[in-house]
This record gives structure tokens, C-alpha cells and sequence, in this order.
């Protein structure tokens, strides 16, 4: 979900809407001077730094702590209640931020639904985070596997059949009924208006109760041959339909009236196999959406579950649209509780869970999302449920500025245990007190009452200013250096300062791990105030790559436009000029300065294939496998020739972990013409997908095939790299350091790390430093430079290169795990269990949890090895060495 809940000020003075051409003159010789003290107020809007929002998510204090339990839950419970542990956790790795995690959890749900509302659910929940996902199934069709992945189900399957009462039974009922004449007559005839429909008497009793008891009970229609049904709302044809179904057990195709007409009689005289029959009829009538809305009233009404199920999957296939349907929003936002159960059965909360995310995520300000999510309040009966539900319409009515309404949901989900909800609480305070002295309090109330986290000392930072502002700000990145705002807070500060290069050098830091687009933003204003008009081209471009449609300033002004206005203060490159450029940067390891090339290249080269396809390979780096995915799709869409495209499409079904279609995609292409592209996939997917350690040779043969074919220093530095570490693996260490000098001299700087490894590996330890202090020295990004060279030196070194990997990198999990290894061979038990805490605090990593899982095992502290593992299993449920431990574990356990 993007980050759409953006916080509310608490101080009255607002930056009000802005001009970009106050800020870009475009007229020559209207520029202002040099940044400085004097420099325009509006300077003071541009580097504003907004709050950090407020998340609508379920965040626990002790995720690993939730985790576990869900885990333990797991091991024991029944199958209904597994898909609502899953959405549980689908939920925790949401608040966490991991979205591989999550959709692995949804993938969970689906997969364990014990019932076909949950199945629905959680099929639809997938689609729609796959949405965009088509081109991928239409290109494995191409391949000929066809994956039929959460399609619509077959309804009526998934219910048993209700079935009338016997005539053997009826016939018993006669026997024995006291009130019932000697003899009747076997025929009856029910007058409906002006005709008569004429039935076996014995088998329109043995429909329900009711009509045995008018039949043959003690009522006077048992007397009678000539009954009247007229007031009951049937038709002569309904009601013929009626009576062959007694006979038959079956309904004929029938249109919606008068299936609507026989449900609702089947209804008023309780005839459950009729009813069921005439329920299901009418669910195999559902087409369309506009089907599905007429037909849900009468399922709500009648109590037609079939009905309401093929309504319900109707509504769901069509997310996000059908939610701009006032009628189906009128279905869902006006359901009570029995028809809520009609409709989901028990999974009421998981449905108005998925309405409630899609809904914020179109409009979290409309009218609909606001019924939705009180549905969802509505819908919640545990204390978690209660804790999401109450946070997520807290922060609503926030972003609606209905702060009363705020304060209440915050305060409940804070009085259910949810400890989040304070940062709402708190702004909310302010906003209607203006008084930041009792937020102030309050977080501080909290954080001396449970485990401080990075997120409470970043709050408490809001409601106070100077020193202490900077220290809670300071501490905050110390407990969780992903959190954006500390980071943008001190930069704005420093270079109101005017230490320029101070603020340049902070809002460097988060964007050197992390591509937030906010801080893109905020280093883009850094330049603009700079007058450094070529690198805030560089950052809006890249803003530009990853968010086409972004709008900065706080949404007012559209990205786009700034762009053409800087474009305005820059001297145009040629083609020539950009492919130095371009080359000149992925040499340097400079990933955003290469996006920022390539967007300007796009724009007039006619190669825009080569081009998206470059890029896509630039955001893979950088951490960013949607926007990646969308310019390999852009890629596909200009490829110039058909082996071209092919390529793309290999890469595609590669990168969504279909490796050996992509396989099938690359001989397809190579079949049609031999290029550097498709021999580079195809050595690349081989690689990664065969364990038989004779593929080396063949990948060997690949790779060499690709560099004699035509292609750029650029992709060819990467060839000769990857030739080198399969030579690596397979021992053959002068023909690796050939191909990596060999990559070298056409600038491919990242060899310098295999050559580095070959040198290890050939006993020259000192080689191997020098070789990655090159790279060190080369390369803009090198968090992951510091840490390879951290193998090939001795113990003081590897600890300050590991140090400089986390400050530029602390998303990089080996330093913490190297320390905390040092530290335990030191018998220093609790401070390695603390290192490794520090940063599981904010990444939910397998390892992390695997190693402090050991370090609790080796101290005796059973349960907080047991807690570890069930957490970890919660990351990857399948990991041997997780299993036998935790295995190990619980058997310890009292």
C-alpha cells in the first residue's frame, strides 16, 4: 500500500499551494543568487520536510513475539481457523514492510482455506496484488503450461446438496398421523388466480414439513381436494414448476422471475431441497456484475448461500472497479451481521479486511472507504482483529480530518493493546490542544513502559524542539536507521544551516540503502536551492523512472512538470554525449545517476527496447522489482525484431521465478537469430536453475558464445564477470582472473571483487584487500564492497569495515551476525543476543532469527530459542536447518 496517510501538521503554519516558476525562473537572467541567507522565503517551503505519516497498519511492539504464537498456533489448531492465521501474518509483514513475505502469507490463506468463502476471499486478494500480472500467464501459455491461478470457482460444488423428505418417509408420516382421515384423496389441486395446478398429494407433502402437515395433519386442507394458494406469490407457472419437481427432484431451465418466485415459496413453506435447488439455479445465472447486484438482495433476503457465494465472487473478480458501483457498495456498507454470514459465512473479517485495503488504497478519503472500513470494526471479534481495525479507521477519520471520531478509535485500539496507535493519538491531541507537552508525555509514558522502538523516539521528536528534538531523532535512527524522516529532518536543518555539505551528505545516506522517493525529492529541492540544476535533474528523473505519475510538494506539483522546467537550465546532451555519460556512471557504480542517463535517453533515442531493458536491470539493483518489471515490459512492447522480444519475454518469465519457460524463451530466440542477449539469459537461467554441477561447462560454452556476438563494453564487462565465477566454482582460477582483468579493461569495476576472490583463494590475502579497496575507492555504492573486503583482513579491520557497512547499509544483515559471533566466542552471550536484537528489530530476516535461536539455545534460555525459531518459521516455513533446531528445541521445553 503506498504511503498515502500523510500526517497532519501541528502547527498552524501551513505551506500554502506553491509555483514551481518561483523556484525555476525560466526566463534567462531571472534565476536568484547564489544559495544564502537571503535567499528567497519561499526557500523555506521548498525544503519543508513533512511529518511522517501515519501507517494504517497492524504493528505490533514485538513482531518476532506475534509471529511465534501465530506459529505455535499453527502447529495445533483446526483447519478453519488456519487462513485467519495467515491473514494474521499477511498483516504483521505488511506493518514490516516485507512484501515478498506477505504474499507468500495471502498464498498461505488461499492454499489452507477450509471453506469456499475463504477460498474466494483470498483468491481475489491475490489477484489483485498480482494485478498486472496477465502479460506473465499469456507468456506461459506461449510455453504451454497454462496456470489457471485463482479463477472462478464452481459454486454450488463446494455446498452439500439439501435434500427433500422421502416419499417413504411421508408415507411413514401418514401412518402415524393421528389427525389424518382414513383416506384422501391421492391428488390435490392448488388453484393460483383463475387456474388450477394439479399434484400428488403424497409427494407435495414429502416437500417439507408444512405441506405434509397441511396434507395430512389436522388442518381442513387434509380434507380437501380444491386447495387455494393465490395469496403466496406464486405463479400458475411457478407453481407447475413446483409440482414436477416433486415428482422429478429437479428444476427445468427456468428464467430469474420465476426462479426468484419459486425460492421465496420454498422459503414461506420451508421446502429445503426445492429452496436448495432453486438457490443454486439461480447462482449458475450469475454473469455479470450487473446479475450479481440484482440477485444479492434476494440471496441476503431469502437466505440463498449459493447465490450470495456466485454473487460474491462476481463482485470480487472485478477489484477495484466494482467498488465505484454505488449498488454493490450499498450490498456490502448496509449488510447486518446475519446477512454478513449469508454472504462470507465465517470469513466475514477476511472479506471487509480486503474491501477495507483496496478501498484505501483508491481513495483512503471517500465515503466508501470510510463505511468499509466501520464495517470491518464492526466485523472484528479478537483482540488483534480489534487492534487493525480500530488503528485503520483511526487513521481515516484523521486523514478526514475528523479528529474527535480519531481520538476515540486511536484511544480503543491503544486500550486493546495496539501501542502504534498512540503516534495517532498524539498528533490528534495536538492538533485540537495545540499543546505538544502532553503528546510529549505520552510517548514518553510509553516508551519507559515496554521495549523502546526507533518509530516512538521519531514521534516523540514532534513535540519538541532543539537539543532534545535532535537526540530523539538521533536515537530513533540508532533503534531503526530505515526510518526516512530522521534523516530528511536533519538534512532540511543543516542546510537551513547552510552546511551544505552536511545536508547533502545525510539525505545521501538513507538514499545510499534505500530509494525512497521522498528523499529523492527532498535532495532534489537541496539542488534546486543549489542551483545545481543537472544533478536536481538527475534526482527528478530517477523520481520520474520509479513513479511516472508522481506529484511532489506535498501532491501539488506534478513531477513531470518540474522536470521540464530544470530541463529549461541544462545543456541538452547528444546520443554520443549520453553513452559516455551512461558508461561513465555504471562504471562508477552510480545506479541513480545511470537511471537519470537512461530516462534522457528514452526520450529521443529510437533503441527504447535496449534502453527499458537496460533500466530494468539498474532497478533490479537497487532493490526496486516492480518499477523493474514494468520496464521489462516496456522493453517487450519496443523490442525492434522478434528475437528481440523474445529475450524480454524470457527475462520476464525468469525475474517471476518461471525459469525454465525463460529457458524455453531464450532457445526460442537463438533459434531465429544468435545474439548476446539471449545467449546471456540462457546462461544465466541455467546457471541458477540446474544443481548438476556438469551445467558449468555448458554455461562456460554460453557465455563465450555471447561475447563473440555483437553487443556493448557495458554488457560485455558483465559476461566476462559471470564467466569468471563460474570458472571460480569450478577451480579453474587462472581462466577466472583472465576474464576479470579482461572485464577491467573495459572499465567493469565490479570485477574488481572476483578478482579479489581469486587472489583469497589463491593464499594472497593481501591482494585480495588491495583489489577491493580499488573498488572501494571506484565505486559510489560500496556497502557491499566494505563488506567483501572485510574477509581479507585481520580482526581490528574486518570490525571497522563491518562498521562502515552498517552506516551505509544497515539492511545488510552479515555485520550484525559477524559481530555477534565474536562477541559469543568472547562469552560475551548477552551482548552478541543484543547485537543480533538491534536488528531484528527492524528486519524480519531468517538468519538473524536462525543465529540469536542458537545463542538462546547455548545460554538455556528454552523458551527464547523457541520463540526465535516458530518466528523464523514464520519467514520460511520450509528451511532445514530452522526445522531440525526448532525440532531440538521443543523437545527441551517443559
Amino acid at each position: 500500500m503506498r504511503n498515502i496517510f500523510l500526517s497532519e501538521s501541528c502547527k498552524e503554519t501551513q505551506v500554502h499551494a506553491v509555483n514551481p516558476q518561483s523556484w525555476l525562473q525560466v526566463e534567462r537572467g531571472k534565476l536568484c543568487n547564489k544559495f544564502s541567507s537571503h535567499a528567497p522565503s519561499s526557500f523555506e517551503s521548498l525544503i519543508k520536510v513533512p511529518e511522517p505519516p501515519i501507517l494504517p497498519f497492524f504493528k505490533p511492539v514485538d513482531y518476532v513475539q506475534v509471529l511465534a504464537e501465530i506459529h505455535e498456533e499453527l502447529e495445533s489448531c483446526t483447519g478453519d481457523e488456519r487462513s485467519d492465521l495467515y491473514l494474521l501474518q499477511f498483516q504483521v509483514f505488511r506493518g514490516l514492510g516485507e512484501h515478498k513475505l506477505l504474499r507468500r502469507s495471502l498464498r498461505s490463506a488461499y492454499s489452507k482455506s477450509a471453506t469456499l468463502h475463504k477460498k474466494l476471499i483470498f483468491g481475489a486478494w491475490l489477484r489483485y496484488e498480482k494485478h498486472g500480472d496477465e502479460l506473465v500467464s499469456d507468456l506461459l501459455a506461449s510455453c504451454g503450461k497454462c496456470i489457471q491461478e485463482f479463477g472462478p470457482l464452481d459454486v454450488g460444488a463446494h455446498f452439500p446438496v439439501a435434500t427433500s423428505t422421502s416419499s417413504s418417509t411421508a408415507e411413514m408420516m401418514v401412518g402415524t398421523s393421528s389427525c389424518s382421515p382414513t383416506q384422501v384423496s391421492s391428488t390435490v389441486f392448488f388453484r393460483v388466480g383463475q387456474e388450477k395446478i394439479s399434484c400428488d398429494r403424497q409427494k407435495i407433502a414429502a416437500l417439507s414439513p408444512p405441506f405434509h402437515a397441511m396434507l395430512y395433519g389436522c388442518f381442513t386442507e387434509a380434507l380437501q381436494e380444491d386447495i387455494d394458494l393465490s395469496e403466496n406469490g406464486i405463479s400458475p407457472l411457478g407453481m407447475r414448476e413446483v409440482s414436477r419437481f416433486s415428482e422429478t427432484g429437479r428444476l427445468d431451465d427456468l428464467g430469474p422471475d420465476v426462479l426468484l418466485e419459486i425460492l421465496m415459496f420454498a422459503n414461506k413453506f420451508c421446502c429445503e431441497g426445492l429452496k436448495d435447488a432453486c438457490d443454486r439455479k439461480l447462482a449458475s445465472l450469475v454473469g455479470s456484475r450487473q446479475d450479481a447486484t440484482l440477485l444479492m438482495h434476494y440471496a441476503l433476503e431469502e437466505n440463498a448461500p449459493v447465490l450470495a457465494v456466485a454473487c460474491l465472487q462476481e463482485f470480487l473478480q472485478e477489484l477495484p472497479g466494482c467498488l465505484n458501483d454505488e449498488q454493490v457498495i450499498k450490498i456490502f456498507s448496509n449488510a447486518d451481521k446475519k446477512q454478513r454470514f449469508i454472504m462470507a459465512g465465517n470469513a466475514e473479517f477476511s472479506l471487509y479486511c480486503l474491501l477495507s485495503e483496496v478501498a484505501m488504497n483508491t481513495d483512503p478519503l471517500s465515503n466508501i472507504t470510510v463505511c468499509l472500513v466501520q464495517k470491518l470494526v464492526e466485523c472484528a471479534t479478537n483482540i488483534r482483529q480489534k487492534q487493525l481495525a480500530f488503528h485503520q479507521l483511526g487513521c481515516v477519520r484523521l486523514l478526514r480530518k475528523e479528529y474527535d471520531d480519531a481520538e476515540r478509535l486511536f484511544s480503543e485500539a491503544f486500550a486493546v493493546g495496539h501501542v502504534y496507535s498512540v503516534t495517532g493519538l498524539a498528533r490528534v491531541k495536538c492538533i485540537k490542544g495545540g499543546d505538544n507537552l502532553l503528546s510529549y508525555k505520552k510517548l514518553t509514558s510509553v516508551i519507559s513502559s515496554c521495549k523502546p522502538l526507533g518509530w516512538m523516539y521519531q514521534e516523540r521528536s514532534l513535540y519538541c524542539d532543539g537539543e532534545k528534538k535532535w537526540e530523539d531523532l538521533k536515537k530513533a535512527t540508532e533503534l531503526d536507521p530505515t526510518l526516512n524522516y530522521p534523516y530528511m529532518y536533519r538534512a532540511a536543518l543543516l542546510m537551513r544551516r547552510q552546511d551544505v555539505q552536511a545536508a547533502i551528505a545525510e539525505i545521501n545516506r538513507v538514499l545510499g540503502f534505500k530509494l525512497a522517493l521522498e528523499c529523492l525529492e527532498l535532495r532534489f529541492c537541496f539542488y534546486l536551492a543549489l542551483e545545481d540544476y543537472r544533478a536536481a535533474l538527475c534526482d527528478v528523473q530517477a523520481i520520474l523512472t520509479l513513479a511516472p505519475d508522481y506529484r511532489m510538494f506535498e501532491g501539488r506539483v506534478a513531477a513531470s512538470h518540474l522536470c521540464t522546467l530544470v530541463r529549461e537550465h541544462v545543456e541538452a546532451w547528444t546520443t554520443a554525449d549520453c553513452w559516455f555519460q551512461l558508461y561513465d556512471r555504471w562504471s562508477s557504480v552510480d545506479d541513480i545517476g545511470s537511471l537519470s542517463v537512461i530516462y534522457q535517453m528514452l526520450e529521443s533515442d529510437p533503441q527504447k527496447g535496449v534502453l527499458y531493458f537496460r533500466q530494468s536491470l539498474l532497478l533490479l539493483r537497487l532493490n526496486c522489482p516492480e518499477a523493474a518489471m514494468r520496464s521489462l515490459q516496456l522493453a517487450r512492447q519496443h523490442a525492434e525484431s522478434e528475437h528481440e522480444r523474445l529475450v524480454y519475454e524470457g527475462w520476464i518469465l525468469y525475474d517471476t521465478g518461471h525459469c525454465d519457460e525463460g529457458l524455453q524463451k531464450a532457445e526460442e530466440s537463438i533459434r531465429l537469430r544468435r545474439s548476446f542477449e539471449a545467449f546471456f539469459l540462457k546462461a544465466y537461467a541455467l546457471a541458477d536453475s540446474s544443481l548438476d554441477p556438469s551445467c558449468s561447462s555448458t554455461v562456460v560454452s554460453l557465455l563465450e558464445d555471447a561475447l563473440k556476438c555483437p553487443s556493448d563494453n557495458l554488457r560485455k564487462g558483465q559476461a566476462l564477470n559471470n564467466l569468471g565465477s563460474v570458472y571460480v566454482d569450478c577451480g579453474k582460477l587462472d581462466l577466472a582472473a583472465d576474464c576479470y582483468i579482461s572485464a577491467l579493461k573495459i572499465r567493469h569495476t565490479r570485477a574488481h571483487q572476483g578478482l579479489a576472490r581469486v587472489h583469497f583463494l589463491k593464499n594472497d590475502k593481501s591482494a585480495a584487500y588491495e583489489e577491493m579497496s580499488k573498488l572501494i575507492e571506484k565505486a559510489k555504492n560500496k556497502a557491499s564492497a566494505y563488506e567483501k573486503r572485510s574477509e581479507y583482513c585481520d580482526r581490528e579491520l574486518t570490525k571497522a569495515d563491518l562498521e562502515m557497512v552498517t552506516y551505509l547499509d544497515p539492511l545488510r544483515v552479515y555485520p550484525y551476525r559477524f559481530r555477534a559471533a565474536v562477541l559469543m566466542d568472547s562469552r560475551k552471550e548477552r551482548e552478541a543476543i543484543a547485537e543480533l536484537s538491534r536488528a531484528i528489530a527492524f528486519k524480519a530476516d531468517l538468519h538473524l532469527l536462525h543465529l540469536r535461536a542458537a545463542f538462546h539455545e547455548h545460554i538455556g534460555d528454552v523458551s527464547g530459542a523457541l520463540r526465535d525459531c516458530r518466528a523464523a518459521l514464520s519467514v520460511d516455513p520450509n528451511h532445514q536447518e530452522m526445522l531440525e533446531l526448532h525440532s531440538r528445541v521443543n523437545s527441551q521445553e517443559p
